[in-house]
């Protein structure tokens, strides 16, 4: 059984509308993102998002109705399973409320519409029109609501039309209350022509017969061959109420209130009354995406390039003379453009990020400025899973949970193609900026009174010290010092005594204020403190650094203990608050940590921290109690100068260290704080280039990423107007936070501007490979180039010189990386790229593409070992035993790699595979090779080296024998698959070893079913180790077309019958509650009362099922937690488990991602 849920939320917006939804006085944007729907608001600071639902189905139209009587627009929303309704904002509960909901019942033998399904409504309001299959149109009367009730969108008409291909539609604006649409569409000589017709009859009936003869009001060819989008103009405010229709259509003038026809080399006004063109040529062939009015005579278009131009309609009154195309500027490829007002303009993209533009229409070349960007990291083409803490070859659990184990995307295309680094963390939420300034060194929190809230902040720098004052109402004053603390050094430790008194220390003494007369201590004359640490009863320094001291609080700063430590150095040091009177230091020369015992300076533990023959240093120290004290004690985390933390568990009775742990959360050293988290246990907040906040979570320590990446120090402060909060101190100012309950997914961007088609990672080079396609349009023609290129793990810089292909004709199909053999040396694994590549172009006879191997050079350039032509495209490349497979048009060839030399290499075809028809993904565990077909599912393949002078084999031994238009495949068990279709389904296959006959046992079984509505592009397999307890096994990550990022794990024989009758006691719920009396209310999960059932059922042009299959959906089970009380304990009345149990399991489920 298996269970999936979200990581990253999908970001690709296809759909986009603008209408009053929320409020009659003001408009909203709505955003359709697969299967969310989000509704966004304009505020000072840019658009926010003010409402987002999930509903059970793939958004595939916006609509807005303004029905009779109703100060607002109601939203109408259609899927891809021909299920529809309407909605209305509730300002009460602040919820959208299904108004009407309906299901298209056609015939299955229809052909889906050529372009996407459009629905549109005419300028009265009084019909809505459907395009969903060709041929076909759906006539929906919008009418007033009758007899009480609140329908008011009579039953779909069904119209025949003779125009199959339609490419573009719109309502023509008209002065009479008869509805008419123009079509854009292709005839069967592939020809393009524009009709129009009325869609009403004298009796405001729908015309249910489209006769071309009959009722074809205007049918103009001649058009642009290209063209894909119509924009309905609307009549001119100061046009006479007669007009005249002219039958000679040479001497007619054009009017407005027409229609234009956008071409990619010409655009065509048409005056469907008068029947009379315009005509405009470009100057240059434009491939159009998106259009926009801007006022009834001005649009803004979008092309393919992601260029913006100002389309105006020139008129002489109320007569059309000729029209004019003005080039803008460069943005985001869009998908939809919306007018916000004042100039400012939505851009949405499914290729690229959304962005809010202004565009300066007062000033003569209309500027355009990028207000606000919103991050789209959809389409995922390729992924790979980086594990941060594996530089010391240890092995790190994979967890996405951690924060730490990023996953880089080859996100976007084109020009808006970049790598995308996602990491699951902790946001940080500012709360209150401070105050500017540069140069802080450390923060710090006191208290005036005897115990907390604290109400004094003290900022330190490198010359002076700072004091702020907070009252109870949180206002902050700036005050010369508090206690008599020293302000004219740098501070490097404060705290307070339990006694009432602050202790301070700077680099020239040691003090304790608030009594009378105040201790001091001073370091001999010369020297200087370098490092303190300190708790109730002792203060740990070192002089100079080359001096430890101990210094007694109770016995006022008197030395107990002396230390010189000879040719070594000081390089930090920390007294915990735990395990009594120890410290713990870390040295320069050596390298390495020692726990301490204060009273005397003896060493009781000491640990090397070098490895590898490495010359890292320790830099800062914190030991804390992460996890809870009854299962385990304390954990020291050291952190080094080369970014990388240790972590060591510490043993309470003898201060023992063991179980060493490394993670790399950077390029250099993070500094620790710690803060307090319960009574009994603390977090860890690691500041670097990767902010990250380390805490215990379910018996492990966890690491997630923080949204603090110009955070230099933090401190814990809890004051009376900002409870536990935390002080950030950044390069250039001082602010308070609060930091998040819950992980949200970070993203962080590096643009390439060209498409990134593959990509994989090196451990060893420490960077990532990817292979990208660019064009470039030069004097109209389209140039592609494609390259080969590294980019480092930490920085994201292009590393090297890139490699290139031969423009216009390779382009990069895959790359990995892989160890092979080597024939020279010591015959040991170099690491090595493969890279397939397919050409676009016939050249040489059966030479369709090429399997090229890469080696980096010292300047960390990629340079070409081997290329080795072939027969096909190489759609994807494995090794297996040191053997390299790849998978080309319609065979899998296996090839035998002898490296010669560092630079030449030579590859042999050992075996070969017949497939069904051409292999699209691959996957090798052991000796088998997983083939994923485009059309024919999946097929097992195994590999036996051939004996005895016998060739080696390739031969199948399994098979799925049903028709799946496959997409990706990865081994996620034992002999267990999982596969994802372009229909969006996913399918787990088991391999059946214990079949009677020989079919049975080259039959693939299907374990899991279940349809994700989005289209999976990769499927990566993990390995996590989990508890034999565990809820759940963590497989695999599922990424996606719309940018949605899933977690796929298996569930523990132990937790399937639980989840599943969950699931289904859950997916049944909105029903129980129409006809249960036990519920005081309706339940609706989605919009639209759509069924949990039929959306998640497995769905193809072959076969459809009416509910998944031993799959469950990770969103539907956490939805638990957002009901009440009551229902909880309904919810659970068959299961066998109190509602305070399963609430514990179901947070188990939700943190895991």
């Amino acid at each position: 059984m298996a269970y999936l849920a979200p990581v990253h939320r999908p970001s690709s917006v296809r759909l986009t509308l603008r209408l009053n939804l929320l409020d009659h006085r003001e408009e909203c944007l709505v955003l359709a993102k697969a299967n969310r729907l989000e509704i966004w608001k304009a505020t000072e600071e840019g658009l926010t998002m003010a409402y987002s639902k999930s509903i059970y189905g793939r958004i595939s139209m916006l609509q807005k109705i303004q029905p009779a009587g109703s100060k607002t627009d109601h939203l109408f929303v259609g899927t891809v399973r021909a299920q529809y309704f309407t909605v209305m904002w509730n300002p009460n509960t602040h919820k959208l409320d299904t108004m009407q909901s309906f299901v298209d019942i056609s015939q299955e033998h229809m052909r889906d519409s050529e372009s996407r399904d459009r629905c549109l409504v005419d300028p009265t309001g009084r019909l809505l029109v459907m395009e969903l299959y060709e041929g076909v149109l759906n006539l929906v009367k919008i009418v007033k609501p009758r007899g009480g009730k609140t329908d008011y969108l009579e039953k779909p008409e069904q119209v025949r039309i003779s125009e199959m291909k339609v490419r573009a539609s719109a309502f023509l604006y008209t002065h009479t209350k008869q509805p008419k649409l123009a079509l854009l569409y292709q005839d069967a000589r592939e020809n393009v022509n524009l009709a129009t017709y009325r869609m009403l009859d004298d009796k405001g009936h729908p015309n249910l017969q489209f006769d071309p003869k009959k009722n074809r009001e205007n049918d103009l060819d001649d058009l642009c061959v290209g063209a894909m989008h119509i924009i309905p103009v609307p009549k001119g405010e100061d046009e006479g109420s007669k007009r005249y229709i002219v039958r000679n259509a040479t001497t007619a003038k054009a009017n407005l209130g027409g229609v234009v026809v956008l071409g990619e080399t010409k655009f065509t006004y048409l005056d469907d009354e008068s029947k009379a063109i315009v005509e405009y040529a470009l100057d240059e062939a434009v491939l159009w995406a998106a259009w926009e009015p801007i006022d009834d005579r001005n649009y803004l278009l979008g092309d393919d390039y992601g260029f913006l131009y100002l389309f105006t309609i020139l008129v002489d009154g109320a007569t059309v003379t000729g029209m004019k195309v003005l080039k803008l500027g460069q943005v985001s490829k869009p998908t939809s453009l919306e007018n916000l007002g004042n100039g400012v303009f939505y851009v949405a993209s499914h290729e690229a990020d959304n962005q809010v533009i202004q565009i300066d229409l007062g000033s003569p070349n209309y500027s355009v400025t990028v207000l606000q960007v919103l991050p789209n990291i959809a389409p995922i083409l390729d992924f790979t899973i980086m594990d941060m803490g594996g530089r010391e070859g240890q092995t790190q659990l994979n967890e996405y949970s951690s924060g730490q184990a990023r996953l880089v995307t080859g996100s976007g295309g084109f020009e808006g193609g970049s790598l995308r680094s996602v990491r699951s963390g902790v946001g940080l939420d500012d709360i209150a900026i401070l105050a500017e300034m540069e140069g802080i060194h450390k923060v710090f929190a006191l208290h005036s009174g005897p115990s907390l809230p604290n109400d004094t902040l003290v900022v330190s720098f490198s010359t002076e010290t700072r004091f702020f004052k907070f009252d109870s109402l949180g206002d902050i004053e700036e005050v010369n010092t508090i206690s008599n603390l020293s302000a004219a050094s740098e501070t490097l430790l404060t705290y307070n005594l339990d006694n009432g008194c602050i202790l301070q220390v700077t680099q020239h003494e040691v003090a304790i204020h608030g009594k009378s007369p105040g201790h001091r201590w001073q370091p001999p004359d010369g020297q200087i403190i370098t490092a303190a640490s300190g708790n109730q009863n002792y203060i740990l320094l070192s002089s100079n650094g080359r001096t430890l001291v101990t210094l007694s609080i109770e016995q006022n700063l008197a030395e107990v203990a002396f230390q010189e430590l000879g040719d070594d150095q000081v390089a930090c040091i920390h007294v915990p608050q735990l395990l009594g009177d120890i410290g713990v230091i870390g040295l320069w020369k050596s390298g390495s940590i020692s726990l301490l015992d204060l009273k005397t300076l003896k060493t009781i533990v000491s640990e090397d921290l070098r490895r590898n023959d490495g010359a890292s240093i320790p830099r800062d120290i914190a030991l804390t109690q992460i996890l809870l004290p009854e299962l385990s004690g304390p954990t020291l985390f050291v952190s080094m100068e080369d970014g990388i933390v240790l972590s060591f568990d510490v043993d309470s009775e003898n201060c023992s260290l063991s179980g060493r742990k490394s993670i790399v959360l950077g390029t250099q050293q993070a500094r620790l704080q710690i803060l307090p988290r319960d009574n009994t246990t603390f977090n860890v907040f690691a500041t670097c280039e990767h902010p990250s906040l380390i805490y215990g979570s379910e018996g492990r320590t966890v690491y997630s990423a923080v949204t603090a990446e110009d955070a230099i120090t933090v401190c814990s402060f809890n004051s009376r107007a900002y409870p536990d909060s935390v002080v950030v101190a950044t390069t250039n100012e001082l602010k308070l936070s609060a930091i998040d309950n819950e992980r949200r997914t970070h993203v962080r961007t590096l643009p390439i501007g060209e498409t990134v088609r593959r990509i994989a990672y090196s451990a060893k080079e420490r960077a990532f490979a990817i292979g990208a396609i660019k064009r470039e349009l030069t004097k109209g023609q389209e140039i592609v180039t494609t390259s080969f290129r590294l980019v480092d793990e930490v920085v994201f810089g292009e590393l090297g010189e890139p490699f290139y292909l031969p423009a216009n004709d390779e382009i990069i199909e895959s790359v990995i990386r892989a160890e092979l053999p080597t024939k020279y040396g010591d015959g040991e694994l170099v690491e090595r790229f493969l890279v397939g590549t397919s050409f676009l172009h016939d050249g040489e006879v059966n030479i369709r593409g090429r399997l090229l191997i890469f080696g980096v050079n010292s300047d960390r350039t990629p340079y070409i070992i081997a290329s080795h032509t072939l027969k096909g495209s190489c759609r994807c490349i494995g090794v297996l035993n040191g053997k390299i497979v790849a998978a080309l048009n319609k065979t899998v060839v296996m090839y035998d790699y002898e490296e010669t030399s560092r630079t030449t290499a030579n590859l042999r075809k050992v075996a070969t595979y017949r497939c069904a028809t051409c292999p699209i993904d691959i996957d090798i565990r052991g000796n088998i090779i997983a083939v994923a077909d485009i059309m024919k599912s999946v097929a097992l393949v195994e590999y036996t080296p051939g004996v005895d002078g016998l060739p080696d084999k390739l031969e199948e031994v399994g098979r799925h024998a049903q028709q799946v238009f496959a997409t990706s495949i990865a081994e996620v068990d034992t002999d267990t698959y999982l596969e994802s279709d372009h229909d969006g389904n996913l399918i787990v296959l088991k391999r059946n070893r214990e079949g009677v006959t020989r079919e049975d046992k080259l039959r693939l079984e299907v374990l899991c079913e279940m349809n994700l509505g989005e289209m999976v592009n990769k499927i990566k397999r993990i390995n996590v180790e989990t508890s034999k307890d565990a809820l759940l096994i963590p497989r695999a990550f599922v990424a996606t077309t719309e940018g949605s990022i899933y977690l796929f794990s298996l569930i523990p024989p132990q937790n399937q019958d639980l989840l599943m009758r969950l699931q289904s006691r859950l997916a049944s719920l909105p029903a129980r509650s129409l006809t249960d009396s036990s519920f005081s209310a309706p339940i609706e999960f989605s919009p639209g009362n759509l069924d949990f059932d039929k959306y998640r059922s497995y769905v193809s042009a072959v076969r459809e099922t009416n509910e998944p299959f031993r799959f469950v959906d990770g969103e539907l089970i956490e939805r638990f937690l957002d009901l009440d009380g009551a229902i909880q304990e309904n919810i659970c009345d068959g299961l066998g488990v109190r509602a305070e149990d399963l609430r514990g399991v179901v947070e188990g489920l939700r943190r895991l991602c």
